[in-house]
């Protein structure tokens, strides 16, 4: 679902030149490997890749039984990576991804013992047929076979219920089909295995705006936002909510705090300067907008942001 403000007369046609702006569609690819404390390759653990701006905007790989993992696909921009085991704590990282023929750098990810559940839940399910299973549900995702995604993915599930995570990509398959109260009960199972799972909280607060219950979706990611360790995604897409609801200064708030929670981050600046747009302030959004090419000047918001200062320059 794409953000769209209420914008009036020439502002809202230069609302739509900050979103015409797209960025290439070339593609590249990250790898990197998944040990334990002692330097022990952790076999079958699951790697997450996300970025919002992107479509798709997350990809699963597991780990072979060296601990090695390849995502293929992502576009250029900002990922964030996730690393999960069975018996392990899951461990996150940030890296901007490059289009094919600029390499990027091998991520590592130590996960130190804890959380829930024994290093073997896998079962008796090896780690290549997983890794095969699920590049052919991400192939299905990806060319829009929703279905057949979500058959695929309960499928390795029932293999190995440890990854419950795959919850996700049936969740956003399912809100690809606009079924919207299929993607919450999918987010609801993994918050039965996952109690804490952000990703899940955020996925049923955006699920509900998209269905247009906006009081739920506000009143998830609210209670997500006074959680113990709140992420820059809650407050950003708190941000997203309160503004749909229009409670603009609210949402400046929101946006704000994503900022100042990661001050490279170019997304929720731009936010901040299309509230200031719908204003009709032209200074201060011309001043946001200068920011977010400053901040973050790959991203697809500076492309956005140098377009609208263009035209308000004229």
């Amino acid at each position: 679902m794409r953000y769209r403000l209420s914008l009036r007369g020439a502002w809202a046609a230069l609302l739509f030149v900050a979103f015409a702006a797209t960025a290439a569609a070339q593609t590249g690819r990250v790898g990197g490997v998944v040990k334990d404390e002692a330097g022990q390759p952790i076999k079958g653990a699951t790697v997450t890749a996300e970025n919002p701006d992107a479509s798709p905007n997350s990809f699963t790989a597991t780990t072979d039984d060296k601990g090695r993992f390849s995502v293929i696909g992502l576009r250029q921009g900002q990922w964030t990576f996730t690393a999960q085991a069975p018996g392990f704590m899951p461990e996150s990282g940030r890296l901007r991804v490059q289009t094919i023929g600029t390499p990027n750098p091998p991520l590592t990810f130590t996960l130190k013992k804890g959380g829930a559940g024994p290093a073997s839940a896998l079962g008796n399910a090896a780690a290549k047929d997983i890794q095969a299973d699920l590049a052919l549900a991400e192939a299905d995702y990806n060319t829009g076979k929703f279905d057949d995604a979500i058959t695929k993915y309960r499928a390795i599930m029932a293999k190995a219920p440890a990854l419950s995570v795959i919850n996700l990509q049936i969740a956003a398959a399912y809100r690809n089909k606009k079924e919207y109260d299929n993607a919450i009960t999918a987010y609801n199972e993994l918050l039965k295995t996952d109690p804490n799972n952000e990703k899940a909280k955020i996925g049923i607060g955006m699920t509900n705006m998209e269905k247009g219950d906006l009081a739920a979706a506000e009143e998830t990611l609210q209670k997500a936002a006074e959680s113990a360790n709140p992420t820059r995604e809650v407050f950003y897409n708190l941000g997203e909510v309160k503004f749909a609801r229009g409670q603009a200064e609210d949402a400046a708030k929101a946006f704000q705090k994503a900022a100042d929670m990661d001050p490279s981050w170019g997304k929720p600046v731009f936010k901040l300067a299309l509230v200031a747009l719908n204003k009709g302030d032209k200074d201060a959004t011309i001043k946001m907008m200068e920011k977010v090419i400053a901040v973050d000047p790959t991203s697809q918001e500076a492309a956005q942001a140098k377009a609208v200062i263009e035209q308000l320059k004229k």
